[in-house]
């Protein structure tokens, strides 16, 4: 196990910051218990780009994973957060369960809460053509905590509310002022009127956002927007944000620009990372 760019020390009690070569299972190993406010990451998606660095074949894959599951459960404070971006491969025409396994696993076997599923649409998927299938232009952002007490900063996040709100509330009617109930007596209701003197909103859980990155010599390198959202979601400045699979070391920048102290653990020593901005 090799560290570069590092301060700290693994095996003093306190978390470091810093770059870590090796196997991520062996490293968070060595970690404290409840050290880590969030750890955001992308791990291989089974074997999907084999050629580039190996990875895992589906059967396998569950197992794998929560081996390293349960260092990254001890490690994770209790108001902490693991969010997982991951996406199922084709496999033999058909799409394979491995992830909707692994959700289950990481539940029932190591103890993860399943929070929430976020859906990254990406605006620009890919073109191509499939025999069973259109374009790929989503993903998985599962979020996990250890227990329900988690730290969630939902004003960080807010999106601007939209043109629409000009003509929709320059107009409102009687029923737009008042609470209108659901139908369906499921105690949901809107109010148009809450609109009304807003600029900014809370988002969905559908992130409508460009897989772009500009991180080259990586073949699956996070875009920017997307540790950034969650590291502003779930952490405060001078927290610890850590990525088990650093890969080209996008949320490692990203934290470190953000005041988080950043910590990557990365298989491939000779990885391109970029840790500044």
């Amino acid at each position: 196990m090799l560290a570069r760019g590092c301060t700290g020390n693994l095996w003093g009690g306190t978390v470091p910051d810093g770059v870590y070569f090796g196997d991520c299972l062996d490293v968070m190993s060595k970690l404290p218990s409840d050290s880590v406010d969030l750890i955001v990451t992308s791990p291989p998606y089974a074997d999907a780009r084999k050629h580039t660095y190996g990875g895992v074949p589906p059967s396998e894959y569950v197992e794998w994973f929560c081996e390293r599951a349960e260092q990254m459960f001890r490690i994770l404070k209790p108001t902490g957060s693991f969010v997982l971006n991951i996406k199922e491969k084709a496999q033999d025409g058909e799409r394979h369960t491995y992830v909707l396994d692994l959700i289950l696993a990481l539940k029932r076997n190591v103890g993860f809460r399943w929070v929430e599923e976020y859906i990254w649409h990406k605006t620009t998927a890919a073109p191509g053509k499939w025999k069973y299938r259109f374009r790929d232009s989503w993903e998985r952002l599962l979020h996990f905590s250890k227990t329900p007490d988690v730290k969630m900063n939902q004003d960080a996040v807010k999106v601007p509310i939209g043109d629409w709100t000009t003509k929709r509330l320059a107009n409102m009617s009687k029923n737009d002022r008042s609470r209108q109930e659901s139908a369906t007596n499921s105690k949901v209701g809107r109010c148009i009127a809450n609109w009304d003197g807003k600029s900014t909103v809370y988002p969905t859980n559908v992130l409508h956002k460009s897989p772009v990155a500009h991180n080259t010599g990586h073949s699956a390198a996070f875009p920017e927007w997307l540790p950034e959202f969650f590291i502003k979601l779930f952490t405060d400045p001078d927290d610890v944000v850590l990525d088990p699979f650093l890969g080209s070391g996008t949320t490692y920048r990203v934290a470190a620009r953000l005041g988080r102290k950043p910590m990557g653990i990365e298989m491939d020593s000779d990885a391109p990372l970029r840790l500044e901005a």
